[in-house]
C-alpha cells in the first residue's frame, strides 16, 4: 500500500503568506488566491497541505515540550529546555516553541478552511471525492483545535478561508471552540471510510475510526474543562465503546504483543487508529538545522541519553543520538512500572541495556580487584569485550560493593540523574541516513489501547467503574504477553479509581505526547508534579501552569479593536 504523501503549502493565516511546494510537479503560487483553490489543482494542493501541517505536530519538538516533560513521568534532562521543563520565571510568552507551535496550528486551520469553504466551486473532481476531501479537512481542522484549545483555553475561531492579513482578532469562549471541533468530528464520521484498514485507504489518511476516537478524547476532556456539558462522560465512553465494538469488523484489534506496537515498520497495523506519515525529502520535511521547528520527526533524539560518555561506548545509529531532552522519573520507574514479572510493558517501552561498540574505551579492572568479581576477572584486564554489555540501568538499589563488582557501567535506578537513565524505545529508528538525521516513522497519534482507557476513564469520571473493569482488563492482559500471567494482571472494581487510570495509562502511553494533557484533563496536574517531578515542583503555580501563554506575537499583531488577552499569571 503506498504511502500517504503531503505537499507542504504554508498559506494564508490572515498575517503571513509564502509560496506553494507540491511534491510531485511544481507550479509554485506567490499569493495563493480563493480562485486557485477553486481549481481541481488548488483543492488538492490545500488538502495535502492540511494533512502536511500535522507533522509540525506529531514529531515535532515544539509539541513533545508542552505534552511530554514537567509531568510526573518525565523531568529535564542535561540537554533539557530548563526554562520551560523546570516551569522557570524565565518562560515567558516569547518562547519560541509556543510560538511555532501556535502559528502552525492557525496556519493549517486556515488552509483546511480554504478545502471546506471552496470544495463546492470545484467542478473537475466527483461529488462523492469532494465530500470525502471535506471530511478529511474537517477531521484535521478538529485536530488543530483541539490542540490550540487544550493548550491556551479560549481562542480564535477562524471557520472561514482568510485571504489578507488582518490585525483583529478576539479570543472565543472554549465552549465555542468545542463545538466546532465535535461539529466537525461528527461531520467527518459521515463521509470518511469506515477503517485504516480499508481497501485503498493509503496509511496516514482519515478514517471515520479515528475521528471517532479523537471524538471520545473531545468529550472526556471538555467534561473536565470549564466548557463541561451533561452528558459529556457518557458521550465519550458511548463513542469510544463503538469503535471498540466494530473494531473487528472495521479489521481492527490489539495487537498480541506490547513491543509489536512500536516495531520499525509496523506503524500501520491492526492497533493503529491514524498515524501522522514523515518524509525523508528534505524539501518536504525541512532541514534538522533549523532550530528543530520544521516538520521533522524529532523524536528519535528527544528521550536519548549520554551513553557515548560511558566506556566502552560511542554514538550509532542505533542507540541513537543523545539529545536527552528529558528523563524519567523515579516515580515512572520504580512505582508505576514495579511489577516486571506479569506485566512486559516496561521492557518493552524502556532500553536499559548498551552494548559495548568502542574498543578503545573498554574500562579495566582495578588492581586489587574489588570483592565479588566475576570469576575470569584479571586485575589490569579488560571488564568485557566489543559487543558485550557496557552499560546496565536495572530498577531498585545497589549497594557499593556491587557496583564495583559488576563487570560494566552499573547504575541502579537510585543514581539515574540528568545525564543517564533509561531511554524511551518506542521511536527507534534505526533505518536513518546519519547519525544527525530526523527519523521518517510514521508517528502513531491515536491507537486502539488509548481508546479502551478513553472509554474506562469516561466510565469511572460518571460513576460506572464496575464497567470499566473488562476494558481496562484487556489493556492489561495485553501486556502481559508472551510470559505472563494474564489472570494476575486483572483487577476489580475495589482497585479502580482516577489515580489508578492515570497510573495506567503511564504504563500503556508514556511518551506518547499526552500526559500533560492527561494531567490538565483530569485536574491532576499541580497534585501529581509536586509528589513526583523533584526539579519543578517548587516552581508549579495554579493557575498559572495549567495552561500555556499566549505567543506575545499573537499578543502584539493584534492593533486593531480590543487588545487580545493572556492567560492567568503571564506576561
Amino acid at each position: 500500500m503506498k504511502k500517504l504523501l503531503y505537499s507542504i503549502c504554508i498559506l494564508a493565516t490572515g498575517i503571513i503568506f509564502s509560496g506553494c511546494k507540491k511534491m510531485l510537479e511544481e507550479k509554485p503560487h506567490a499569493v495563493l488566491t480563493p480562485d486557485f483553490y477553486k481549481s481541481t489543482q488548488g483543492l488538492n494542493a490545500a488538502l495535502d497541505a492540511s494533512y502536511a501541517g500535522t507533522r509540525t505536530i506529531w514529531g515535532c519538538e515544539d509539541y513533545f515540550s508542552m505534552t511530554t516533560p514537567a509531568t510526573d513521568e518525565f523531568m529535564r534532562g542535561n540537554d533539557g529546555n530548563k526554562d520551560m521543563f523546570l516551569l522557570a520565571p524565565s518562560y515567558q510568552s516569547t518562547d519560541g516553541k509556543g510560538t511555532s507551535l501556535w502559528n502552525n496550528c492557525y496556519t493549517y486551520i486556515n488552509t483546511c478552511n480554504a478545502v471546506i469553504q471552496y470544495s463546492k466551486d470545484v467542478t473537475g473532481i466527483k461529488d462523492d471525492v469532494k465530500k470525502r476531501m471535506v471530511a478529511e479537512a474537517k477531521f484535521l481542522r478538529a485536530n488543530y483545535y483541539f490542540v490550540l484549545v487544550q493548550l491556551w483555553g479560549d481562542v480564535t475561531l477562524n471557520t472561514a478561508f482568510n485571504a489578507a492579513p488582518s490585525t483583529a482578532a478576539k479570543r472565543d469562549p472554549m465552549a465555542d471552540v468545542y463545538n466546532v471541533i465535535v461539529q466537525d468530528l461528527k461531520d467527518a464520521i459521515t463521509d470518511l471510510p469506515l477503517s485504516p484498514r480499508a481497501k485503498g485507504v493509503d496509511p496516514g489518511r482519515a478514517t471515520a475510526v479515528a475521528a471517532q476516537h479523537l471524538l471520545a478524547k473531545v468529550y472526556l476532556t471538555r467534561a473536565g474543562s470549564k466548557a463541561k456539558q451533561a452528558t459529556d462522560y457518557h458521550d465519550a465512553y458511548t463513542t469510544a465503546l463503538d469503535v471498540i465494538n466494530n473494531a473487528g469488523a472495521n479489521g481492527l484489534a490489539l495487537l498480541p504483543d506490547f513491543a509489536s506496537v512500536f516495531a520499525e515498520g509496523n506503524e500501520n497495523s491492526t492497533e493503529v487508529l491514524w498515524a501522522v506519515q514523515h518524509t525523508s525529502s528534505l524539501a518536504y520535511n525541512g532541514s534538522p538545522n533549523q532550530d528543530n521547528r520544521t516538520p521533522d520527526n524529532m523524536l528519535v533524539h528527544l528521550f536519548v541519553p549520554q551513553y557515548e560518555k560511558v566506556d566502552g561506548m560511542q554514538r550509532d545509529i542505533a542507540d541513537g543520538r543523545p539529545y536527552i531532552r528529558t528523563i524519567p522519573t523515579l516515580w515512572l520507574i520504580d512505582t508505576i512500572f514495579k511489577e516486571r514479572v506479569n506485566d512486559s510493558r516496561f521492557s518493552k517501552t524502556f532500553q536499559t541495556v548498551w552494548y559495548c561498540n568502542n574498543a578503545s574505551s573498554i574500562p579495566k579492572w582495578p588492581t586489587p580487584l574489588p570483592a565479588g568479581a566475576p570469576a575470569g576477572a584479571v586485575a589490569g584486564g579488560p571488564k568485557f569485550k566489543l559487543g558485550d554489555t557496557a552499560i546496565y540501568l536495572p530498577q531498585g538499589p545497589r549497594s557499593a560493593a556491587q557496583i564495583a563488582a559488576a563487570p560494566y557501567t552499573l547504575i541502579p535506578s537510585s543514581q539515574y540523574n540528568p545525564r543517564m537513565g533509561p531511554a524511551l524505545s518506542k521511536y527507534q529508528d534505526t533505518k536513518r541516513a546519519d547519525m544527525n538525521a530526523p527519523s521518517i516513522r510514521p508517528i502513531i497519534a491515536y491507537r486502539l489501547a488509548e481508546t479502551y482507557l478513553v472509554a474506562a476513564e469516561a466510565l469511572v469520571m460518571d460513576g460506572r467503574a464496575a464497567d470499566a473493569v473488562p476494558l481496562v482488563n484487556a489493556v492489561r492482559e495485553r501486556a502481559a504477553y508472551p510470559n505472563g500471567n494474564k489472570a494476575a494482571m486483572d483487577i476489580t472494581v475495589a482497585d479502580l479509581n482516577l489515580d489508578f487510570i492515570l497510573d495506567e495509562r503511564s504504563r500503556e502511553l508514556a511518551g506518547e505526547n499526552v500526559r500533560w494533557l492527561d494531567l490538565v484533563r483530569t485536574g491532576q496536574l499541580e497534585t501529581r508534579i509536586k509528589k513526583h517531578t523533584p526539579d519543578c515542583r517548587a516552581n508549579f503555580q495554579s493557575p498559572k501552569h495549567l495552561l500555556r501563554p499566549i505567543p506575545l506575537d499573537q499578543i502584539n499583531a493584534v492593533t486593531t479593536g480590543p487588545a487580545y488577552g493572556q492567560n492567568q499569571g503571564w506576561l
